[in-house]
């Protein structure tokens, strides 16, 4: 273990940045799986357009709960084999590996929705102190590189993952129809047990390769221990927080906001508006319905790859124009992109939409969490953190109880407009990013 402390941080090698991140290629496994399949397990199942929202709600309520909890647990451990963060990404990943392999075995609508909830609780163990883990390890200079490397694995492991389905049926020759009463597809079921395998793999790779420093006031930390002992004390810890998150935290906590439901939306719609819209399928039993999904899992994977290459791209643009202008240009790329879904006819158009998706799903994995890595006192990270979920999984949850009735009432489960609405909302976010003041607090 190394002996640097927190506070005095040296710059670290492209190699070194590579191995603590790699783990999030795993972890991408489980949320691009769910992304590109679980809206059409859910209509494998018998769920109707208008309940899909209802039955995501699984990953933004265990966002909201757990990944304060984690983080503030991960600030307050100290393991001399696994040090502070990395106790958390293998307990999160062997869970999570254990709800992979047992997903694609559901065989009704509730058993798909309690395991994923199980899964998206797991994730969450893992993938929180992944965030702090690059704020603890990286001066500040160094931090645009260290999540940017984490969106070029959420783009690599979100590729494979959205088009393994794809794979099993044009490589492998899996089938993709449902007979003998079976209720998922084989094509999807092998994919998940791919991506537990991967899921464990990685993450294990980034805890043999990577180390971590040290908290320097150990002593301190131990009378904080002492003086809040229990869970109240926890619970009593994230409360002051959240009511004394710093000037920038507030400001970029409103960009995310109205950031996300855009990509909420896009995940619950998407596939199914392929299939439906583009490919006329109008039953989920039928094959064209299938293959609708499987193109709309290649467009997926296709804003994956670009999310891969441009993440190489944005420290560069973010030290020339800086980080808040970045993001808004990324941002207005992304609504372009979603809104123009709704006027596409040629399936094979899609992959321009979904480039300007790529674009700012680049950034949206790496320029906030860079510019409010500076701001957080370093014993607070894992908090601060988990507080700044808050932000990306109420509007989730917003979406999820009451996007369903607007479908049904108001868009009349028109899937494509459900998507452009989405893009509307990332520009009122990109329009919100120029409030920020990178230099604040």
């Amino acid at each position: 273990m190394t002996t640097a402390s927190m506070t005095n941080k040296p710059k670290l090698s492209f190699w070194q940045i590579w191995n603590m991140s790699f783990g999030f290629l795993g972890i991408q496994f489980g949320w691009a799986l769910q992304m590109a399949n679980m809206s059409a397990i859910y209509e494998y199942l018998g769920a109707k357009a208008d309940k899909i929202p209802f039955l995501f709600l699984a990953a933004p309520l265990t966002g909201l709960i757990v990944q304060p909890i984690i983080g503030y647990f991960s600030d307050h451990t100290w393991s001399k084999t696994l040090g502070r963060r990395r106790p958390y990404f293998l307990v999160g990943a062997i869970l999570s590996t254990i709800c992979l392999f047992f997903m694609p075995q559901s065989s009704t609508l509730w058993m798909a929705a309690g395991i994923l909830w199980i899964l998206d609780t797991s994730i969450n163990i893992s993938m929180e102190p992944f965030r702090a883990f690059i704020t603890d390890k990286l001066p500040d200079e160094q931090r645009t590189w260290g999540f940017s490397m984490q969106s070029v694995f959420i783009g690599v492991g979100s590729v494979i993952a959205s088009v393994l389905p794809w794979m099993m049926t044009n490589w492998f020759h899996v089938r993709t129809a449902l007979v003998n009463g079976e209720h998922i597809p084989p094509s999807v079921r092998y994919s998940f047990y791919i991506g537990a395998v991967a899921f464990i793999s990685a993450v294990l790779y980034t805890i043999l390769t990577s180390t971590e420093y040290p908290p320097a006031d150990i002593t301190e930390r131990q009378k904080v221990k002492e003086s809040k002992k229990g869970f109240g004390g926890g619970l009593g810890e994230i409360f002051h927080a959240i009511f004394n998150m710093p000037k920038r935290m507030q400001k970029l906590a409103l960009v995310q906001f109205f950031t996300w439901p855009g990509l909420f939306l896009m995940w619950f719609y998407y596939s199914p508006a392929v299939a439906r819209n583009i490919f006329g399928a109008v039953s989920e039993k039928e094959k064209l319905y299938t293959d609708g999904i499987q193109f709309a899992g290649l467009t997926l994977g296709f804003y994956n790859v670009i999310t891969f290459i441009f993440a190489f791209f944005l420290p560069i643009i973010a030290s020339s124009i800086g980080r808040k202008y970045t993001h808004m240009i990324c941002l207005l790329c992304g609504a372009a992109g979603l809104i123009s879904v709704g006027f596409i006819h040629n399936q094979y158009f899609l992959y321009g939409s979904m480039t300007g998706v790529g674009i700012a799903w680049a950034s949206i994995l790496s320029m906030p969490y860079a510019m409010l890595g500076g701001c957080l006192h370093e014993n607070k990270v894992g908090i601060y953190m988990g507080i700044f979920n808050f932000f990306i999984v109420l509007p989730e949850i917003i979406a999820s109880l009451f996007f369903g009735k607007i479908m049904s009432y108001f868009l009349h489960n028109d899937r494509l407009l459900a998507v452009e609405i989405g893009g509307c909302l990332m520009i009122l976010a990109a329009l919100l990013v120029l409030r920020i003041n990178d230099h604040e607090d």
